[in-house]
């Protein structure tokens, strides 16, 4: 008699009931079971927030981190220390100018110490970034103005008025700062010269 079993990609499903012999599917199951014990479950460090810290958090990939400001930072260059440990367990350390983020080329921990100097209002949630930014590992860049650009879009298609209206505001925030500095390097450091921002 014949018992199907639940389907999974590479195992079988159906199961013979009888005599106690090892079958395939078992001997997959040992391999999986050693496998698992031989490579325990992924931890997670998570950094609660304190009142010297900008930003604690992190995001699905177990990247986990806080913002301070730098001792030597000021007004004219501002500057931030990210602390924590990346997606695979491991400390790092990281040294943010402000002034040189560009939304357009940037890593998750730059944004968000950008989100937290410009004190961007996250409505009530935990970010005002778009969520696709939430699988980034710590060294991944992305464009954050095409994500919001997307972001806007589909919510416009789910006719999500609030939402797109949101996304615009956060958007609007981090294109400002792009301009300012734009506009500060060519007419305040080299003026005349066309400004490109890494």
């Amino acid at each position: 008699m014949g018992i199907e079993g639940i389907k999974t990609i590479g195992y079988p499903a159906a199961y013979k009931t009888g005599a106690q012999k090892k079958s395939p599917a078992s001997t997959d199951f040992e391999q999986q079971k050693s496998h698992t014990v031989n490579n325990p479950k992924k931890t997670y460090t998570v950094y609660l927030k304190t009142d010297d810290m900008l930003y604690a958090g992190g995001n699905g990939t177990g990247l986990s981190f806080y913002i301070k400001y730098a001792p030597d930072s000021t007004a004219e260059d501002p500057i931030v220390t990210a602390k924590g440990v990346d997606e695979d367990g491991n400390a790092f350390e990281r040294t943010i100018h402000i002034n040189k983020i560009n939304p357009k080329n940037a890593t998750l921990v730059e944004m968000r110490a950008l989100e937290a100097y410009l004190d961007v209002d996250k409505n009530g949630g935990l970010s005002s970034l778009p969520p696709d930014c939430g699988q980034m590992g710590l060294n991944d860049r992305a464009n954050f103005m095409d994500m919001f650009r997307k972001q806007i879009r589909d919510m416009g298609i789910l006719k999500e008025q609030q939402l797109v209206s949101y996304y615009q505001y956060s958007m609007q925030m981090y294109q400002d700062f792009l301009d300012r500095n734009e506009k500060e390097f060519r007419y305040g450091n080299k003026p005349g010269r066309q400004y490109f921002y890494l």
